[in-house]
């Protein structure tokens, strides 16, 4: 059985059809049938220990670790749960990332909606890449706790371009490690084809950028159109109110006053 449903899932690394070479596509399918997608570019900031000069005090410094596009990948779909897992480098660092969907009553009445409920992150201090000296190499993780992140209606897509940060708490002395994730287009459940998202949610973010964008545009239109309508109410009051007589210029014309 467990082969039989290795063999009916498949999972591709197709991020060198991305024209952005920090972006990364996942596609997770199931009976031949696309189940999960992911798009997006993610960077790690991870803090660790170095010795200083005098090798008896400890300085914190910061390594920035790109998700590889050569990165390996795994994933499982279900109903209510889904998972995608990411390794690269020989596995010295991997990604997890878990979703949930479920169902919650509004004034509107029941609704479903998705959700990253969890991220985890291994890495290793002693991959010399991105670790440079590092007090103590070995393997950490860094995970999210209660995490309610990238909230989506049901059968929806999630879309982000802008950047996002979202922190992790290490194994290594409680450090904070921070996932910076952009442009972003995901969805873990109810793909209505293969390789196609549903209709787009897009974040508070992106909506907002999207207001600032057009806002002036509608303001212009709205003036446009205001000094449109002034302009016409003036011309129609002064075509129906009647003109006044004019005052003669010839003094004569006034003599039968006298």
């Amino acid at each position: 059985a467990a082969a039989r449903l290795a063999a009916e899932q498949e999972v591709e690394n197709l991020s060198g059809l991305s024209p952005n070479p920090e972006k990364d596509i996942f596609v997770v399918r199931e009976n031949r049938t696309t189940c999960l997608m992911a798009e997006f570019a993610a960077k790690f900031i991870v803090p660790y220990d170095v010795w200083a000069s005098n090798y008896v005090d400890l300085i914190t410094e910061q390594a920035d670790i790109p998700l590889s596009r050569g990165a390996e990948m795994k994933g499982k779909c279900g109903t209510n749960e889904s998972e995608l897992e990411l390794s690269w480098l020989d596995q010295a660092y991997t990604l997890k990332l878990s979703f949930v969907k479920e169902g919650h009553n509004t004034s509107r009445g029941p609704e479903a909606s998705w959700r990253l409920s969890r991220i985890q992150f291994t890495y290793d201090t002693s991959e010399r890449t991105y670790f440079k000296d590092a007090v103590s190499p070995g393997k950490h993780t860094a995970s999210s706790h209660r995490l309610s992140a990238l909230v989506t209606p049901a059968g929806r897509s999630y879309e982000c371009q802008a950047q996002q940060t979202i922190s992790l708490v290490s194994s290594d002395h409680q450090k904070s490690v921070q996932l910076l994730l952009s442009e972003v287009r995901l969805q873990p459940f109810d793909i209505p084809a293969d390789f196609v998202f549903s209709e787009e949610h897009k974040c508070p973010v992106d909506q907002r950028e999207q207001l600032e964008e057009t806002l002036p545009l509608i303001l212009g239109l709205i003036l446009g159109l205001v000094i449109v309508i002034t302009l016409g109410i003036y011309h129609i009051h002064h075509k129906l109110t009647p003109s006044q007589a004019q005052i003669p210029r010839d003094r004569s014309q006034y003599k039968h006053m006298g």
